[in-house]
């Protein structure tokens, strides 16, 4: 069934509209996909506030247009092709990908754009290998926290062998007192 023009601007409408308030958007390609790994994709894509939008590459390419990105490469947009908006999570819509990726033979991540610019298919892959901020969050504490523990384990060393002596010393006056 064809899409009519009015589909398409309708289409067309709600890409621009994502583009420009997604946190980060992300291409991919889905070759070969069955139905049941394509729903456990959205399914997961759901959960963590990623919207996955199937549109033709002319649409994609003139709502990245409109929302006020360059020209995406040639292989950002290669076979079928769908975007990834994450709403929340910068990393979440790649990690996705990425990871289903490795599941999947059909998926394919070829590229994003991320704070304004768009990336290729190996810089994608990083930002999709990065740790979650939750995990960076998790570092930093341990980080702060580490020479304060280690201070503290020193300090009470000290005290528990400052301790140790003085009992020593009692007990010795006391056998010979």
């Amino acid at each position: 069934m064809a899409v009519t023009k009015a589909q398409k601007e309708e289409t067309l409408k709600d890409l621009v509209e994502k583009m420009k308030n997604a946190k980060s958007v992300v291409f991919s390609q889905f070759h070969g996909l069955n139905v049941n790994d394509m729903h456990s994709l959205r399914d997961s894509m759901r959960e963590k506030g990623v919207s996955f939008k199937v549109a033709k590459k002319t649409l994609i390419k003139l709502a990245a247009k409109e929302a006020g990105f360059d020209e995406i490469p040639g292989e950002s947009l290669d076979g079928p092709v769908a975007v990834a908006f994450s709403m929340e999570d910068e990393l979440a819509a790649a990690k996705l990908i990425y990871e289903t990726s490795k599941k999947v033979e059909g998926l394919k991540l070829l590229g994003a754009i991320f704070e304004g610019k768009i990336l290729s298919i190996s810089e994608a892959k990083e930002l999709a290998m990065l740790p979650g901020k939750d995990e960076l969050l998790a570092k930093f504490v341990y980080i702060l926290k580490s020479p304060i523990q280690g201070f503290h384990g020193v300090l009470n060393n000290t005290i528990s062998g400052f301790v140790r002596v003085l009992d020593a010393v009692r007990e010795k006056q006391e056998a010979t007192g």
